[in-house]
C-alpha cells in the first residue's frame, strides 16, 4: 500500500515541502521544497494501509492513535500542504474517494434520523464533557460557534460579541418584552444578550445538561431570571408562539430527514409577524457526506447541508426566506483562535483527559479550520418569516440596529435604554 500513497500524496503535494517516513525507514519528499517544512511518520503498517484507502478518515484517527506522528511542522501545516500543494487535482478527484463518498452519502439517511432520544445522545457525547475544557480555548461568553469578524486586529471576545449584535440586529427586535425561542441555547449567551440589552423575554432550549446548568446559574447571577427560562427539552416539545426565533449553531445536529419537521415546527412557533434567524454551518457545493473522522469522534448524528438542501424544506413549512447572507472565512478565523488557544493550554486539556484526547481534538480543530479556509465549508444566515414586511424593504435596519446595540453594551442590568432606543418599527 505504500506505492498508493506516494502516488496520492505526489499529486496533492505539487508544491510546499512535505517528508513522509514510511514503517520500514525509507523517506520520501513531496513538493518543491518552497515554504515551511513538515515532515510526517507513520509508524504502522496499520497506518499506510488507512491512509492508502480512506484518508479522510484514518489521517485523523491514526494521529489520535499514534500511529502517525508529526515530527517537523505540525497538523495544521501538513493539511495546508495537502489541501493547497495542487492548483489542478484535489484527493475527492479521484474515483475511490467519490466511491466512498458516495456510499457514505447514502448511508447518512440512518444515521441522522435524530428521534428525540438519539439527538439528545448525540449532543452529549459533545456538549456534555467538562465545562474546563471549553473555557480552556472559547471566549469568555462560550460562544461556541462561528464568530463575526468585522476587522480583521478583532479579538475573539470582540468577535464574538459582534455575532451576537449582529444577530440581534437581524431578529429586528423592536419593543422590550418581545418573546423569543433561542433553539440550541448553548451556555446560554445569546439569551443573556437578548434579554439584557433589549429587555427580551428568552426561553432557551437545549439536550445538554451541562449547558443547561451552567445557563441557569448564569441568568440567576446576572438577575436576568425573570427574563429567561432555559429547558432541558427537545424543540419538537417545545410549545408557542413567540415573537422571534433564533438558532445558533444547532441545525448541524438536526440530520437531513428531519428537516421539515424543524421548519414546521419553527413555523407553527412563530407568530404571523415574527422574524426567525438561523445561523448554521453549510457548504458551498453539491449535498455530500460529512467528513468521517468528524462523525465518528466529534458529531455523531450530524450532518452539513448544502443550501439547496435547506431551501427544500424551507419551501414547503410555510415560512419564507426574507434575506441570506454566506459568512465566508469568519469561521476559519474563528478556529484559528480556537486552535491556538487549545495548543496554548494543551498540557490542562490532557489533565482533563489524555493524550489520544489530545490528538483528536487538536486534528479536529485544525482540520475544521482547514474545511472552511480552503475546501467547501462556509456559514449560512438565512432569515424566514411568515410575513414579507415583517422586515424592513432594504438592510439598513441592520447596520443602524447595530450602531444601536453597540452603542449601549455594557449597560448595567436592567438598564433599557438601548431596547428603547432601538428601531421601533419594521417600517421603509
Amino acid at each position: 500500500m505504500k506505492f498508493i500513497v506516494q502516488a496520492l500524496v505526489s499529486r496533492l503535494v505539487e508544491t510546499g515541502n512535505l517528508t513522509i517516513t514510511y514503517p520500514d525507514g525509507t523517506r520520501q519528499v513531496f513538493g518543491d521544497g518552497t515554504g515551511n517544512p513538515v515532515h510526517m511518520r507513520l509508524n504502522s503498517r496499520k497506518a499506510v494501509w488507512g491512509i492508502a484507502l480512506d484518508p479522510a478518515y484514518y489521517l485523523g484517527h491514526h494521529y489520535g492513535t499514534g500511529d502517525v506522528d508529526i515530527i517537523e511542522g505540525d497538523i495544521y501545516g501538513l493539511l495546508k500542504a495537502v489541501f493547497t500543494g495542487s492548483p489542478d487535482f484535489k484527493y475527492y478527484d479521484t474515483f475511490w474517494s467519490r466511491v466512498l463518498e458516495r456510499g457514505r452519502y447514502l448511508l447518512r439517511w440512518a444515521r441522522e434520523k435524530n428521534s428525540i432520544v438519539r439527538s439528545r445522545r448525540n449532543v452529549q457525547h459533545h456538549y456534555d464533557l467538562t465545562g474546563a475544557l471549553y473555557d480552556l480555548f472559547l471566549d469568555q461568553d462560550r460562544q461556541y460557534s462561528c464568530a463575526y469578524f468585522e476587522r480583521p486586529d478583532q479579538t475573539l471576545d470582540e468577535a464574538q460579541l459582534a455575532k451576537k449584535r449582529h444577530i440581534a440586529a437581524k431578529l429586528n427586535i423592536n419593543r422590550p418584552g418581545q418573546s423569543v425561542l433561542d433553539i440550541g441555547s448553548g451556555w446560554g449567551g445569546m439569551a443573556l444578550y437578548l434579554a439584557r440589552q433589549l429587555g427580551a423575554k428568552v426561553t432557551g432550549v437545549t439536550l445538554s445538561d451541562e449547558q443547561h446548568a451552567l445557563s441557569v446559574k448564569r441568568a440567576n447571577e446576572a438577575g436576568l431570571a425573570g427574563d429567561i427560562e432555559f429547558l432541558l427539552q427537545d424543540y419538537r416539545n417545545t410549545e408557542g408562539p413567540f415573537d422571534r426565533i433564533v438558532s445558533v449553531g444547532m441545525f448541524e445536529h438536526v440530520g437531513r430527514p428531519n428537516y421539515l419537521t424543524f421548519f414546521k415546527k419553527s413555523a407553527s412557533l412563530l407568530k404571523r409577524d415574527g422574524v426567525m434567524l438561523l445561523h448554521t454551518i453549510g457548504r458551498t457545493d453539491r449535498p455530500s457526506a460529512n467528513n468521517p473522522f468528524i462523525e465518528k469522534y466529534i458529531f455523531p448524528g450530524g450532518y452539513i447541508p448544502a443550501l439547496s438542501e435547506v431551501m427544500q424544506a424551507v419551501e414547503k413549512s410555510g415560512l419564507a426566506v426574507t434575506d441570506v447572507e454566506i459568512l465566508r472565512l469568519h469561521y476559519a478565523e474563528t478556529l484559528r483562535h480556537w486552535r491556538e488557544r487549545f495548543l496554548a493550554r494543551r498540557d490542562e486539556a490532557k489533565a482533563l483527559y489524555d493524550e489520544k484526547f489530545c490528538r483528536i481534538w487538536e486534528f479536529y480543530l485544525a482540520a475544521s479550520e482547514s474545511a472552511f479556509r480552503w475546501q467547501n465549508l462556509v456559514v449560512f444566515q438565512l432569515q424566514l418569516a411568515h410575513d414579507q414586511e415583517a422586515v424592513p424593504l432594504t438592510r439598513e435596519y441592520i447596520g443602524r440596529g447595530e450602531d444601536c446595540l453597540k452603542a449601549h453594551e455594557g449597560n448595567p442590568k436592567g438598564d433599557r435604554r438601548g431596547a428603547r432606543q432601538f428601531p421601533q418599527e419594521a417600517s421603509l
